[in-house]
């Protein structure tokens, strides 16, 4: 037997979880789970947590099961409340690592190999895949060579001390993840991924990247407006002060409001010097939308909500 209590010969388990919401893009991402190459020694497992009010994902999820390589489980947890949806998949999962991927990503044949291989050699809790989008030919010139869409990790002196669902595997028999949960209080507005992450690095748990863990993400019309990215950096910045601010005094938490409004005047100068180059100009200011975030977060300032109607109770859903 193993430290987990498992026989030593018995092969290695991993579920990958998908969370949808009313997206028909769904069956093209389980159609990339299909055409997935298995890592050696592994048992793979789908769970598909639906969180529409109704079970509207179960019968195309049904329907490619009865043709899917790997067992898939439906779990129907109605909530509108992503953080909700996540649990339900760490609820349901008894496997080694679990694998998040978002339900309107597009995997490659080795996403899983290439997650694997790096959690094999570092040994860490978290292992983070780039997620690259794909601009339709119609999308803003500025936007698709400024490439504003894509997820990749941020190092801090180093080392990666946050990170994201959208493509990431996790080491479920670590101290540092187990019990741990998302939060429900950030399953409408985000940045509960942000916010669970943060808190396996301060637990002690490590997170590394795997540059050839590719996912794709189409960028749909309704993603294509500054608008739409301006909402969101604004979140992100909330997230992050938020973070920031927890655990510290009234003089610390004036000090990072301090020094967020400095790099909001800094990126306020950067936007206006880079006026003539879409590209900078937006990024510059979508920099500065980010940090005024930050300072909303840091002053309590309620965080906005990007996703589903209603806040949900259920934790685990119920599996089908």
């Amino acid at each position: 037997m193993n430290a987990a209590g498992k026989p030593e010969d018995a092969p290695r388990t991993l579920d990958i979880g998908i969370c949808t919401y009313r997206r028909p893009a769904l069956e093209t991402l389980l159609e990339s789970v299909r055409a997935l190459v298995p890592p050696d020694g592994i048992e793979i497992g789908v769970i598909v947590a639906d969180n529409d009010d109704r079970p509207s994902a179960r019968a195309l999820v049904y329907k490619a099961a009865a043709e899917f390589p790997f067992p898939i489980r439906y779990v129907h947890c109605p909530a509108s409340n992503i953080s909700l949806a996540r649990n339900a998949c760490l609820h349901n999962s008894a496997a080694d690592f679990l694998a998040f991927v978002d339900d309107d990503e597009i995997v490659s044949p080795d996403w899983l190999c290439a997650l694997l291989a790096e959690a094999d050699r570092t040994g860490v809790e978290a292992v983070l895949g780039p997620v690259r989008s794909v601009y339709p030919d119609d999308a803003g010139s500025w936007m698709r060579r400024g490439d504003f869409h894509s997820t990749l990790p941020v190092w801090v002196r180093g080392e990666i001390r946050t990170g994201y669902t959208c493509n990431v595997l996790l080491r479920i028999a670590s101290p540092h993840l187990s019990g741990r949960r998302f939060d429900i209080a950030l399953g409408r507005s985000g940045g509960e991924d942000t916010d669970y992450f943060s808190r396996v690095h301060r637990a002690g748990g490590a997170i590394a990247f795997a540059p050839d863990a590719v996912v794709w993400e189409p960028v749909t019309r309704d993603r294509m407006r500054f608008a739409w990215l301006a909402r969101r950096r604004f979140r992100m910045g909330q997230t992050h002060g938020r973070l920031v601010g927890e655990g510290r005094g009234l003089a610390g938490r004036f000090l990072q409001i301090g020094l967020a409004s400095a790099k909001m005047a800094y990126c306020l100068g950067a936007t206006a010097v880079c006026a003539a180059s879409p590209v900078l100009r937006n990024r510059s200011l979508l920099r500065l939308i980010m940090h005024a975030g930050a300072v909303g977060g840091l002053t309590g300032i309620g965080e906005i909500h990007l996703y589903g109607e209603e806040p949900g109770k259920k934790v685990a859903g119920n599996a089908s």
